[in-house]
């Protein structure tokens, strides 16, 4: 039955929004690709250069060459761009601001889609991420009431059928805890993809690396970012300023340098890092109205095994727990304050713990979930306090007005659509991105083609990130602004018009809104469908993942973990200080 219902929810959903992509062949237009011959250019554009540029960029140019490409950043959606243009037998390579990669950074989220997306750029790197990857999908995932949730972390109600047991309308004993579940399982199997689930990211980062290292040992150039870049026409691609004065030339520039690009900003005329007098723009981005804390810590609950994700919501704020791995539980805290509202440092923003930051994090973040059940609190008490960070949240409107390409040059994931991280889809995007855009290039055989190649992209993905950009931060300003507690007959912790809203909503969210959300996010899908192999991988994960976690939690013993290494987030100060 729910199997119809997502079949439904999806060819309407699809049918009214789906990307131009999908819409002029999906998947089906969009082969896997091989490791390629290289893309050559001869002729054209190549025979109006000057015989001093001829040599310099066209090389072989009489015997043909490949597409040269440069990326700029070499975060996730940098190096998986990097590996899709080099199996397609481009000539890339990637300017990272540090020094050298380290392993730094917490779990990165990638959904049936984005996993999707890489077994179709390679199947040795799906098989290697699977090998350090943590599902979620497969096991209860959803929203919990923050306040009546009993502390027992109960599986009652974790079925989505059994979740809207009319029972508890007359009964006060039929459990509350689970508010919906998330259809992650149902959605999956419905296109035969692999579950959703976590990676550590330096894990992942040392993966891609490996990977193009195989192809290109000197793909990636440290220490030295782009700057800026000028477009040089004509077939003659771009001129690209390094930090260190230098330039180079390529065919495409790609903008993979993160929320705050200098790509962006030279190609929307913004400054870099600028910030209005309240905070509340920055660098063309808005501050989303939320700040976020997050820790992580080694903890056995009482459901560990049977839960993926949790989403508590309650009054003006709500609290996601994940299973991350190794006996690890990673938690997110949403709260509506003014942007600058600065409790901790910023693992994001290169910022260090000082003595006007609040001393005990974590008896402040209790304190805002006073009278929450004590499954929060019990997560909560076993973080150490030097796990404990926080960031402002900034996205930015679609740009339906405005190409992300100009000549050559274009960008991807976070430099132009970054997302809240609500649907944990930003990575996936980038991915996807990183795809599409190479799919696109492969069919370019003339340097002159390359500006309509890029425009051609934009379109390609505009309207698919556009509405996963609307449904991430839908999500956070609907839990926010317009859930509340749920109404129940049984007490009075609930009884304004936004409970009474929200349990008006129930039904809808299980059975229509959220199967034809996540129907629609995986239905981007082009390894096509797995078969048997998702249900495969989970069995022999199972197994592993019971192993580590009970390794783990014998390694802390009990009591409050302070055993968990460096904070995940404040890591990335570290890297921005070895930039610097």
């Amino acid at each position: 039955m729910l199997r119809v219902i997502l079949a439904l929810a999806l060819a309407l959903v699809v049918d009214g929004f789906a990307p131009l992509s999908l819409r002029s062949g999906g998947r089906r237009s969009l082969s896997p690709p091989a490791l390629a011959r290289p893309v050559v250019f001869g002729g054209g554009a190549a025979r109006r250069r000057s015989a001093a540029v001829s040599m310099e960029v066209v090389g072989e140019a009489a015997g043909g060459r490949p597409l040269k490409v440069a990326i700029a950043g070499g975060g996730v959606g940098g190096l998986t761009t990097a590996l899709c243009m080099l199996k397609a037998g481009f000539d890339v390579t990637i300017y990272e601001k540090t020094s050298a990669f380290a392993r730094f950074g917490g779990p990165i989220q990638f959904a049936s889609n984005a996993l999707s997306t890489l077994k179709a750029i390679d199947e040795g790197l799906f098989e290697r991420v699977m090998t350090n990857f943590t599902f979620t999908g497969t096991r209860a995932c959803g929203i919990k009431d923050g306040l009546r949730a009993d502390g027992t972390f109960s599986m009652a109600g974790s079925n989505p059928w059994t979740a809207m047991n009319p029972k508890y309308l007359v009964d006060p004993e039929a459990p509350a805890d689970w508010f919906v579940r998330f259809p992650l399982k149902a959605c999956a199997d419905l296109f035969g993809l692999p579950y959703t689930g976590v990676i550590n990211r330096p894990d992942l980062q040392e993966t891609l690396i490996d990977e193009c290292v195989k192809l290109k040992p000197d793909f990636i150039q440290n220490g030295n970012p782009v700057d800026g870049y000028e477009n040089l026409g004509d077939g003659l691609g771009v001129s690209i300023k390094l930090a260190d004065g230098t330039t180079e030339t390529a065919d495409v520039l790609v903008g993979s340098d993160g929320i705050w690009s200098s790509v962006r900003a030279q190609m929307y005329g913004e400054e870099i890092k600028g910030t209005s007098p309240d905070k509340m723009k920055r660098q063309g981005c808005s501050y989303s109205g939320y700040t976020v804390f997050a820790g992580e810590t080694v903890l056995k609950t009482a459901d560990y095994y049977e839960t993926g994700y949790k989403v508590y919501i309650g009054p003006k704020r709500y609290f996601v727990t994940s299973d991350v791995g190794n006996g690890r539980v990673q938690w997110y805290a949403f709260f509506a304050l003014p942007p600058g509202t600065k409790r901790a440092p910023s693992g994001w923003g290169g910022s260090t713990r000082t003595e006007a930051e609040e001393d005990d994090l974590v008896g402040y973040i209790k304190s805002l979930h006073e009278g929450w059940t004590d499954e929060v609190h019990y997560v909560l008490d076993n973080t150490p306090e030097s796990s404990v960070e926080q960031r402002d949240l900034y996205d930015r409107v679609p740009e339906l007005l405005r190409s992300w390409s100009d000549g050559s040059v274009t960008l991807i994931g976070d430099a132009v659509h970054p997302m809240m991280p609500n649907l944990g889809q930003g990575g996936c995007q980038a991915i996807e991105d990183a795809y599409v855009l190479t799919e696109v290039l492969k069919g370019v055989n003339d340097t002159a083609a390359v500006p309509e190649a890029l425009s051609s992209f934009y379109r390609k993905r505009i309207v698919r990130t556009t509405i996963i950009q609307f449904l991430s931060r839908l999500a956070s300003d609907l839990i926010i602004n317009a859930f509340d507690t749920p109404w129940s007959p049984h007490d009075q912790k609930g009884t304004n018009w936004k409970s009474y809203l929200t349990f008006a909503w129930k039904p809808l969210l299980q059975y229509v809104i959220f199967p034809a959300q996540f129907a629609y996010l995986y239905s981007y899908y082009p390894s096509g469908s797995m078969g048997d192999l998702p249900a495969e991988l989970d069995a022999k994960w199972k197994k592993k993942h019971f192993e580590d976690s009970e390794r783990a939690f014998a390694s802390v013993g009990t009591g409050k973990n302070t055993d968990i290494g460096e904070s995940f987030l404040n890591a990335a100060t570290k890297k921005e200080e070895v930039a610097a």
